[in-house]
C-alpha cells in the first residue's frame, strides 16, 4: 500500500518537472507559465527553448514582444547568448489577444513594459486553451517589483525564477543594477549599462550610491566646505 502511494506520487513528481505536458483531453482550458529573473539570468534563453520544443512538436506558436524592445532585432525576440525565435512586436498587449487567434501556444517576452492590460490578455488566453509561456524582469534597477510582473506570477500555474551570477561576488545573482546615473524606469541596456548582482553586493551598491548623492547635495549647499576638504 505504502509502496503504490510512493509509486504515485514520484510519477506525479516526474511529470510537473515537465511543462509541455498536455492536460486532459476533455480539458479545453489552457494555463500560464512566467519565467522570471534578473538581466543576465537566461529568461529569454528558457523561453525560446520552451517555443522551440512547441514548434518541433509541430504546435501552432506565436510570439510576442513589446514594440519598445528593439535592441537586436525588430521581428525577432533574441537573448544574451544570441538565440533568436521570430516574434511579432506589438505597441499594447491588447493586441496580442486579437493576433493569437488558433495558436496552441503563446509566448511574451519583456512582459514586464506591458500595462496592466496583459495581466487580463494572459487570463483570456489561458481560458481559451492556450498554453501561455511569459518572461520578464521581477524587479526593476532599484530593487522594486517591475510594472504588471507581481500579478503574472500571482496568476500563474508554473514560476520559474531564473538568477544571474553575481559579477562581484560570484554568488546567485537576483538584482539588476544600473551603473549609471540615468533614473528612467525604462531604459534599454547591455553589460554596459547593467550588472547582475546578489543581495549583498546590491545592498552595498546601493548605499555607495546614496551615500554619494548625499555628498553631492552637501558640495551644492556649501561649495565651501568642499573646497576645504
Amino acid at each position: 500500500m505504502n509502496g503504490s502511494r510512493i509509486e504515485k506520487r514520484d510519477k506525479y513528481k516526474t511529470i510537473t518537472m515537465f511543462l509541455e505536458n498536455t492536460p486532459h483531453q476533455k480539458e479545453s482550458f489552457g494555463w500560464i507559465e512566467v519565467i522570471t529573473g534578473s538581466m543576465f539570468s537566461g529568461k529569454t534563453e528558457e523561453l525560446i527553448r520552451r517555443l522551440k520544443r512547441a514548434t518541433f512538436a509541430k504546435q501552432n506558436v506565436a510570439i510576442f514582444k513589446p514594440e519598445i524592445d528593439s535592441r537586436y532585432d525588430q521581428d525577432k525576440v533574441v537573448s544574451h547568448d544570441a538565440n533568436e525565435i521570430i516574434s511579432t512586436a506589438v505597441p499594447a498587449a491588447t493586441n496580442i489577444r486579437l493576433l493569437a487567434d488558433d495558436c496552441d501556444v503563446v509566448g511574451i517576452d519583456e512582459a514586464q513594459f506591458f500595462d496592466d492590460e496583459i495581466v487580463r490578455v494572459c487570463n483570456d488566453l489561458a481560458n481559451r486553451g492556450i498554453r501561455v509561456i511569459v518572461a520578464g524582469l521581477d524587479m526593476d534597477f532599484k530593487g522594486n517589483p517591475f510594472g504588471p510582473m507581481p500579478q503574472l506570477m500571482a496568476i500563474a500555474e508554473h514560476v520559474t525564477k531564473v538568477h544571474a551570477i553575481c559579477t562581484r561576488t560570484g554568488q546567485l545573482a537576483n538584482h539588476s543594477f544600473r551603473k549609471n546615473e540615468n533614473e528612467r524606469l525604462v531604459m534599454l541596456g547591455e553589460t554596459e549599462e547593467y550588472e547582475p548582482l546578489s543581495r549583498a553586493a546590491f545592498y552595498k551598491a546601493m548605499l555607495r550610491e546614496k551615500v554619494r548623492k548625499m555628498d553631492v547635495i552637501v558640495e551644492e549647499i556649501d561649495p565651501k566646505k568642499s573646497k576645504k576638504a
